[in-house]
């Protein structure tokens, strides 16, 4: 009986000890409903990356490789200074930490992050992009960004790249003979449309096919464009490892402090955060009206409205004749929502992984600080276009300070290039 005691005071001693260390640390234990929640955020529950069908190279290597040399080649721009690395800086997490996207000119939407984008079913912030591929189209003929043409872009890949383009893809046109200029384009100056207008349409399509192959090959490179786990990875780790709760004190380089726990609470719980900031991403990939205000000196942003119908009228679309998919495997595109009551003004909800390093925020960088965020969202708002989703959290300012210092453990280390 007396061994039967010590053991017991010992047991007692022990959980007491536990107990003060925990209360001491500010690590309260999280409940099995929670800690399920957690769980579905970590990186560790990243599924691999899905296929993209209408890309047959998105997962081959040499495409990678050659992929990777557009990307950080500043000859594919009208001024031959305007890379894709150029907004999309490594360093950054490959954003560039403006307002607004500067190339050859200034675009009205702000610079989003790559890092992780190959998960997303849309891309842009309205959303016009069905394949990270058709994406990288836009922004090179876009007269603000690298302002070049499409032809001149084939002429730049046969002088530069001609073995490696056609390793993946089969030999270029003979841009030699003399029925090809040097600039043309459907969406350039006037005098690269009139080019254009003269080409055969067999030609248009070849030259057309060359910008796609090359689209394709910088998709595959961003596709390995992947978030690096964060410190809240290694506490969600830690949890699991602990059975609820972790000492901050014993495992700093992994735990939360108090304050940034309060934040994840607040998250995923009152602040409902989670409920377009979700899975591992930090991001439900749809499209919401949050009451963003405008940006004074632009035309009114209609957001998802206009990119469902450039989505539609593209030719670079899964269901176009330049993807290598089936219609049967583009369900996204084939099954489109196409109005809707938060469609006006809406805008697609951007990852969470690494926010604290790419300000400024929102889809034209209208606000500058994670603090501004937070309290926009907490303040609710009045929508210009479209029916406000936002409500007012109703929060303290310690409680926006908690979850700010939150989403700055979402930051992991640079991808590499």
């Amino acid at each position: 009986m007396r061994k039967l005691f010590l053991i017991l005071g010992a047991t007692l001693m022990l959980a007491v000890a536990v107990y003060s260390t925990l209360a001491m640390s500010g690590a309260p234990a999280w409940s099995e409903t929670e800690l399920a929640t957690l769980r579905t955020l970590s990186l560790s529950a990243l599924p691999p990356l899905p296929p993209d069908p209408s890309n047959a190279v998105a997962d081959d290597p040499r495409a990678v490789a050659l992929g990777r040399q557009l990307f950080f080649d500043p000859r594919f721009s009208a001024n031959g200074q305007i890379a894709c690395a150029h907004c999309h800086v490594p360093g950054q997490y490959f954003s560039d930490g403006k307002m607004l996207g500067q190339g050859v000119g200034v675009i009205s939407r702000h610079t989003m992050s790559l890092v992780g984008s190959a998960y997303s079913p849309w891309f842009t912030w309205d959303g016009k992009a069905d394949s990270q591929w058709a994406q990288a189209l836009l922004p090179l003929e876009n007269p603000a960004e690298h302002g070049g043409d499409r032809l001149a872009y084939a002429h730049t890949l046969a002088a530069h790249y001609a073995d490696d383009y056609g390793a993946l893809f089969g030999p270029l046109p003979d841009l030699t003979d003399s029925r090809f200029p040097a600039q043309a384009s459907p969406l350039g100056s006037s005098s690269q449309r009139a080019a254009w207008a003269t080409l055969p349409a067999d030609d248009q399509t070849a030259v057309t096919r060359v910008a796609v192959n090359m689209a394709k090959a910088i998709a595959a490179y961003e596709r390995t464009i992947l978030p690096q786990p964060a410190r809240f990875d290694r506490y969600v780790d830690t949890l699991q490892a602990s059975g609820g709760s972790t000492d901050a004190g014993d495992e700093a380089d992994t735990a939360l402090s108090r304050d940034e726990q309060a934040g994840l609470r607040l998250f995923i719980g009152k602040a409902h955060c989670i409920n377009c900031h979700n899975g591992p991403l930090f991001t439900n990939f749809e499209f919401h009206n949050t009451a963003v205000p405008t940006l004074p000196g632009f035309p009114l942003d209609h957001g998802r409205r206009d990119g469902v119908a450039l989505l539609q009228a593209s030719e670079f679309n899964c269901l176009g004749p330049y993807s290598d998919a089936a219609p049967a495997e583009c369900g996204e595109t084939r099954f489109l929502k196409v109005g809707g009551a938060t469609f006006d003004g809406s805008f697609r909800t951007p990852t969470l992984r690494d926010v604290a390093a790419t300000a400024p925020y929102m889809h034209a960088g209208q606000l500058a600080t994670l603090h501004d965020v937070v309290e926009h969202y907490n303040q609710g708002g009045y929508a210009i276009v479209g029916h406000n989703e936002l409500l007012p959290l109703n929060l303290s300012e310690q409680e926006v300070q908690q979850i700010e210092a939150f989403l700055e453990t979402l930051t992991g280390p640079v991808p590499q290039p």
